[in-house]
C-alpha cells in the first residue's frame, strides 16, 4: 500500500515539475525582455540613481506598468543603494516582490458544491483564447469527478459554436448548442434547466465577445444572467474574464469595459507562452486585485493550470523555481 501511496505522490510530483517546466518555457519571451534588460545594466557596479532610473524603463517596458516598476525600484533603492549589486540579486530581490503583489490573486476557482450545478458565465473579447479555456476548465472539472455541461452561448460565430462541441467531445462533457443566430440568453437558460435536471455540478456558459459593438454586447450579457436568475437568483457563481497575454498593456481597458458590462469577479490569463508581455499580470493583480484563478501556457487540453504566484515571479524573471 505505501509502495502504491508513494508512486502516486510521485507522479504528482513529477506532474508538478512538468508544468512548472513548462511555465518557464511559455515565459521565455517574457523572461528574456525584461531579465535581458536588467543583466545588462550590470557589471558588478554599485547601485546609484541612474541605474535606478534605467531598471525603472525596463519593468515598464516588460509591461509591468508605472506603478509597480515605481514600487519595485524604490524598494531596491531604500535597500541596496550606494552597494554592489548583481543582475541576480536585483532579479532575485525583484521576484520576492513580485510573488507579494501575486499572491493574494492567486486562488483557484472554488466550485461550491451546495449550489448544483455552478454557474460560470465566461467573457472575453473574440480571440482571446475563451471558448478553449472553457474546455479546459471542463476537462479540469471532469478529471475531479465533477458532472460539467458547456453551453455554446457564443450564437453569432459558427466557427465558436463548432469548436466548442470539438472540445466537448474531447473532454467528454456535453455541449448545448442552437443554430447561429439563436437567443444566447434562451440557450443559456435552457442550459441550466438541462444541468439542473442532470444533476450536474458546474455548468460553464460561452458569450459572444464582439467588443466593437459594446452596446449590443452589454445588453445580451446583462440579458443572460437576468434570464438565468429566473432559474437561480445567485447565478453566475462566478464570472470569469479571460484575457490575451500578447495583448500588454490593453487588457487594462478589456477589464474595466467588461466589468462595466458583467459581474466579472475573476481572470484567467491565456496564451504566456506566445508573449513577451507576460509581465502585464503583475500590473492587473497591482491594479484590479481580482483572483486569477488559472494561467494557460499552451494549445493542450491540460494546459490551463491554477496560478502560483512565486513560480510566476521567478519564471518571469528567469530564476529557478
Amino acid at each position: 500500500m505505501s509502495d502504491t501511496i508513494e508512486t502516486d505522490a510521485e507522479k504528482g510530483e513529477t506532474a508538478k515539475k512538468g508544468w512548472l517546466s513548462r511555465l518557464r518555457s511559455g515565459l521565455a519571451k517574457s523572461t528574456k525582455k525584461v531579465a535581458d534588460s536588467i543583466t545588462g545594466l550590470f557589471t558588478k557596479k554599485k547601485l546609484d540613481q541612474q541605474t535606478l532610473d534605467e531598471l525603472e524603463d525596463a519593468l515598464i517596458e516588460a509591461d509591468l506598468g508605472v506603478t509597480v516598476a515605481a514600487r519595485l525600484v524604490e524598494k531596491l533603492g531604500k535597500e541596496r543603494f550606494g552597494k554592489e549589486v548583481t543582475d541576480e540579486e536585483v532579479r532575485a530581490a525583484f521576484a520576492d516582490d513580485i510573488a507579494d503583489i501575486l499572491q493574494p490573486v492567486a486562488t483557484p476557482l472554488a466550485i461550491d458544491a451546495a449550489r448544483k450545478p455552478f454557474v460560470v458565465l465566461v467573457v472575453g473579447v473574440n480571440g482571446s483564447g475563451k471558448t478553449t479555456t472553457i474546455a479546459k476548465l471542463a476537462n479540469l472539472y471532469k478529471s475531479e469527478g465533477r458532472r460539467v455541461m458547456l453551453a455554446a452561448g457564443d450564437t453569432f460565430r459558427a466557427a465558436a459554436v463548432e469548436q466548442l462541441k470539438i472540445w466537448g467531445e474531447r473532454a467528454g462533457v456535453p455541449v448545448i448548442a442552437k443554430d447561429t443566430g439563436a437567443d444566447a440568453a434562451g440557450l443559456a437558460y435552457e442550459a441550466l434547466e438541462r444541468a439542473k435536471a442532470e444533476g450536474c455540478d458546474v455548468l460553464l456558459i460561452d458569450t459572444a465577445g464582439r467588443l466593437h459593438n459594446k452596446a449590443n454586447l452589454m445588453d445580451e450579457l446583462a440579458k443572460i444572467v437576468r434570464v438565468i436568475r429566473k432559474l437561480d437568483p445567485d447565478a453566475p457563481h462566478s464570472c470569469l474574464l479571460v484575457l490575451d497575454a500578447t495583448t500588454g498593456q490593453n487588457a487594462h481597458a478589456q477589464v474595466e469595459t467588461f466589468k462595466a458590462m458583467s459581474p466579472v469577479d475573476a481572470l484567467v490569463v491565456t496564451k504566456l507562452d506566445g508573449s513577451a508581455k507576460g509581465g502585464v499580470l503583475v500590473a492587473l493583480a497591482e491594479k484590479f486585485k481580482l483572483p486569477v484563478v488559472a494561467v494557460g501556457v499552451g494549445e493542450g487540453i491540460d494546459d490551463l493550470r491554477p496560478f502560483e504566484a512565486r513560480a510566476f515571479a521567478r519564471g518571469l524573471m528567469g530564476l529557478p523555481a
